[in-house]
């Protein structure tokens, strides 16, 4: 069940910086222009979590195609995203929400006050949410409803 402050269509993304893993401060404003996958995740090296992540850099090329950028987000460390990104060859943003700033931001604290929420929000170029998407135990799907979504528009 989502907490009843989760972003939804229609509302604008809010802006953040967090760091990457590469240690660099990445800037992301709803006024940049930009279209975005953004999915939060709760922890890298875990199954559903690695396949999420895995199949999103495997469809990476087709959302760049349609304009979107992939970032996912959780509350590991810099160094676990380093480990994560290049045991796996993820060449997208993985950013680092330690405290869950951000996560609370946009409403996907956690699943029952328990485990981080799995969410996935596509955002267009006027920083607002266009589709989400939340699942906790299907990783997976997230990047097939969000593929599906996007051949629509």
């Amino acid at each position: 069940m989502m907490p009843k402050n989760t972003l939804s269509v229609g509302d604008k993304i809010p802006s953040f910086e967090l760091l990457n893993q590469h240690g660099e401060l990445i800037r992301i404003s709803p006024d940049d222009g930009l279209k975005r996958i953004i999915y939060f995740y709760p922890k890298d090296n875990t199954k559903v979590c690695t396949e999420q992540a895995c199949s999103f850099e495997e469809w990476q090329e087709d959302f760049a195609q349609k304009g979107f950028q992939v970032i996912g987000i959780s509350s590991d460390s810099v160094h676990k995203h380093v480990d994560f990104s290049e045991k796996y060859n993820l060449t997208y943003e993985l950013l680092s929400d330690v405290g869950g700033k951000v996560r609370k931001q946009f409403g996907a604290a956690s699943f029952f006050g328990l485990i981080p929420m799995r969410i996935t929000f596509v955002v267009d170029e006027s920083g607002t949410i266009i589709y989400f998407f939340d699942a906790l135990m299907e990783g997976e799907e997230h990047v097939n409803k969000v593929f599906e979504f996007l051949k629509k528009v």
